[in-house]
């Protein structure tokens, strides 16, 4: 072996584990298969672990991309306008999918040319826009072969308005728009252009894809994988390990690749820290004057409304004295620009979940995980030193990571729910026609007494408990390790 290399190796005992984890086909195909599965193992795992030194930004594989695809694809296509927080990785993703799907991409920043928001004064007539976009970019614009990126559009009105036209007149061209706090703009103004346009949400890098790019061969493995209960140890060991890396990073693509390259904590942490001081920049650009103020203390009163047991939102822990009408508009605006989850209260598990709720009632959560942990203060070292002093705010992170894994997953916000404050299942899920109650348990207790009240109470045909287990077993009562939550889906049907 040469050295200077890394290598690592499935023993002969997971070699028979992972050929159990293949697809039914026929033997052959199998064995071939998984042949080829471990002498890929054997012959690269040291480009796996060298990758994590070298890894780019442009080597994150995103699963928006399936979605964007789809969208390009479409004989129904209209403009498209991208949804999600700052510093998620929207401009990449556009330029990324530009570059790799079509022969040109014609790239234009609102934020960055006041005079091409002015072109955007002289017309709305597509044809004319053309043109007039034509003077700004080199590459050249061709209907059905050239992606037009309008970024940061909600710095210019006529620009969102004239996607309609684009719509209506000008169907041939690929329009692509992002921006940030486009949310919180388009609740503002009549220039947006109702049913003309199509809608895709981004969200932070998931574990899944942070594991893609970590060992995606782990990730493979998971992908392929028919029956979770059945999985080896060397899968779960080097998944938890990746798992810890991904708690730290979060999934912010700049923090997230630093991780990924190996370039330490401090510049980890920096790289969060960063990006906390520019929404605070945000709360003080971009929002009215008077709710400043109240968005900075909602936003600060996050981790402290979390570390209460039952993580209901509770206006005194905000300002004392605090009352709902002076903290709605503050509530909806940090809603609208993506950073925070709210999570309502459901007084019965009934379809639709929305016809049942307790507006009154709710739970706010942070859109990124890792960056709940760096607004409370605490030091990424708790990850691999636990302290019996961090077990309750333990217990609030494992909720958040469950929920932004449910969010990306199922289409229906969760909910909660409470029984005459008795009994409270974190979360509800509504996927297809089943209401799915789900728990959280940051420790490797799974029993609870709130399940057993909502279970005997509705009679789901399946739950769903997440932990610090390290083992999928399926139930009535479908027990799933919170690093595994990313493939619910699967394993739950």
């Amino acid at each position: 072996m040469p050295k200077g290399n890394t290598y690592y190796y499935f023993v002969p005992s997971d070699f028979l584990s992972l050929f159990l984890l293949l697809p039914p086909e026929c033997q052959v195909a199998k064995m071939c298969k998984f042949s080829h599965f471990y002498m890929l193992i054997c012959d690269c795992s040291h480009i796996l672990l060298t990758s994590r030194k070298s890894c780019k930004s442009m080597d994150l594989d995103r699963d928006i991309i399936s979605k964007l695809l789809l969208w390009k694809d479409s004989k129904a296509r209209k403009p498209l306008i991208i949804q999600g927080a700052r510093q998620i990785g929207k401009t990449w993703v556009m330029k990324e999918f530009g570059h790799k799907h079509y022969r040109h991409t014609a790239y234009f920043n609102f934020d960055a040319s006041n005079e091409l928001i002015a072109e955007f004064e002289k017309t709305k007539e597509p044809s004319r826009l053309i043109k007039i976009l034509q003077a700004y970019t080199p590459e050249p614009i061709v209907p059905d072969e050239t992606l037009i990126i309008f970024d940061e559009i909600q710095q210019c009105n006529r620009a969102l308005n004239s996607l309609k036209y684009f719509c209506e007149d000008a169907p041939q061209y690929h329009v692509m728009a992002a921006g940030s706090l486009l949310g919180v703009s388009l609740n503002h103004g009549d220039s947006f252009p109702v049913g003309k346009v199509d809608f895709v949400k981004m969200y932070p890098l998931s574990f899944r894809e942070f594991l893609q790019a970590d060992n995606p061969m782990i990730c493979r493995a998971l992908d392929e994988c028919d029956d979770f209960t059945q999985l080896p140890a060397t899968i779960i060991n080097q998944c938890r390990e990746s798992y810890i890396r991904y708690s730290i990073c979060g999934g912010l693509p700049r923090p997230a690749v630093d991780m990924l390259e190996q370039a330490g904590l401090e510049t980890v942490e920096k790289d969060q820290r960063d990006i906390l001081t520019a929404y605070a920049l945000d709360f003080a650009k971009h929002a009215p004057g008077v709710e400043i103020p109240r968005i900075t203390n909602v936003w600060n009163s996050i981790p402290s409304q979390l570390a209460r047991e039952n993580r209901k939102f509770v206006y005194k822990l905000v300002k004392p004295g605090a009352r709902a009408r002076e903290y709605e508009d503050a509530l909806l605006w940090l809603q609208q620009a993506g950073l925070i989850y709210k999570v309502l209260c459901c007084s019965k598990p009934g379809i639709p979940l929305s016809a049942y709720d307790d507006l009154s009632a709710f739970k706010i959560y942070l859109f990124d995980t890792a960056l709940l942990r760096v607004l409370a203060q605490i030091p990424a070292e708790i990850f691999t030193n636990p302290n019996p002093m961090f077990a309750e705010f333990k217990g609030a992170m494992a909720e958040n990571a469950v929920l932004q894994s449910l969010i990306m997953q199922f289409d229906v916000m969760p909910r909660y729910w409470v029984s005459s404050g008795t009994a409270e299942v974190d979360f509800l899920v509504q996927s297809s026609l089943d209401i799915v109650p789900v728990e959280v348990k940051s420790g490797t207790n799974t029993s609870g007494r709130s399940l057993s009240v909502y279970i005997g109470k509705y009679e789901p045909s399946r739950a769903i408990v997440y932990s610090d287990t390290p083992t999928v077993r399926i139930d009535k009562i479908i027990h799933i390790p919170i690093f595994l939550a990313d493939w619910t889906k699967r394993i739950y049907y």
